[in-house]
């Protein structure tokens, strides 16, 4: 199917990038129910179902409304009102969501299914206003889980995805720019073509522009939404997308080489982090106690290098922007 949106003088002056938290949400939690996950995102998926029993029935609850495959509530990614809202910003928007518009999308979902809600959906049908605060808190506990951890490297390549397209249109204009966002779009002087069966994009009473929004976890897709008054939203994959989870060859190396700044330990255990763990599992990875692990972490969090997200039951580590450019660096630094 193609679709055509087209665009005025306005919409051009008033496109703009976005990178949102809850749409890595939405996106995640469809790559997730994917059988098979993405190939490029399968050692992500394998972490996250490993401590998937933490989440208990809020992953349920979130499964049920973000399903393999079909339509995305519209009302789980409110339009951006500036670059980069937290996430609890955009939790505050969805919890405000009319009762009405959270009724189409279910009735959407339930078309799709057949024309039956799924039951862990009801209590949301029934009640809007009172459920969406519980759902707010499923959202905020998958995200402690399965993305806090990893937050710092997937903004990180959204936050270079937007460099490069901005120096892309100041360099040949935001046509050019258009034109190279995917390979199923492209940019005709007067419209911006999606020739993707499942893309729907209509201009219709949507507000003027149009919002990018890059995405680590929606390809290979490209993704839309649109509901009046926001402006068009055009949710594509990110450059770098197919590295974002590739272990460094050298991390042995690298390791080594801060060893003698950080001692044996630290080092390794920031090796170890570039897929986040529980103290227990660092333990297991390592072969240190775990309290040593405790204590060597600890350390490394007042240096501002870890950070330390709980998920249920369990306290995830992580490696922070520091931490990952003092990692990235160190093979060189400290050779």
């Amino acid at each position: 199917m193609r679709t055509e949106l087209h665009f005025s003088a306005q919409d051009l002056a008033l496109t703009r990038f976005a990178v949102s938290p809850m749409q890595e949400v939405v996106t995640s939690l469809r790559a997730l129910a994917h059988s098979p996950v993405p190939a490029l995102h399968r050692r992500w998926a394998g972490r996250v179902r490993e401590r998937s029993a933490a989440a208990g029935p809020a992953l349920e609850r979130l499964a049920a409304l973000v399903p393999p495959t079909g339509h995305l509530p519209d009302f789980l990614n409110p339009a951006p009102t500036g670059f980069s809202p937290t996430l609890a910003e955009e939790l505050t928007a969805i919890t405000a969501t009319g009762a009405g518009q959270v009724r189409v999308d279910l009735d959407i979902l339930a078309a799709e299914a057949g024309g039956r809600l799924p039951a862990l959906l009801a209590p949301l049908y029934r009640d809007p206003a009172a459920q969406l605060p519980r759902l707010a808190a499923d959202i905020e506990a998958y995200w402690e889980l399965a993305l806090a951890p990893y937050w710092a490297r997937i903004r990180a390549l959204l936050a270079a995805d937007v460099f490069h397209r901005s120096r892309q249109a100041a360099e040949h204009g935001t046509a050019r720019m258009l034109d190279e966002l995917h390979e199923t779009v492209r940019w005709d002087g007067s419209a911006l073509r999606l020739e993707q069966r499942h893309c729907g994009v209509t201009r219709l009473s949507a507000g003027a522009g149009l919002l990018l929004l890059p995405s680590a976890f929606a390809w290979p897709r490209v993704l839309t939404r649109v509901l009046p008054p926001d402006p068009p939203q055009l949710i594509y994959p990110a450059r770098g997308t197919a590295t974002l989870w590739e272990r460094p060859a050298d991390t042995t190396d690298r390791a080594d080489a801060l060893a003698g700044v950080l001692g044996r330990s630290r080092a390794r255990l920031l090796a170890e982090l570039d897929s986040p763990g529980s103290t227990t599992e660092l333990a297991r990875r390592t072969g240190l106690s775990p309290a040593g692990v405790s204590q060597h972490l600890t350390a490394l969090r007042a240096a501002g290098l870890t950070s330390a997200h709980r998920a249920g039951h369990a306290v995830l580590h992580a490696r922070t922007a520091v931490g990952d450019s003092l990692f990235d660096q160190g093979g060189r630094a400290f050779e």
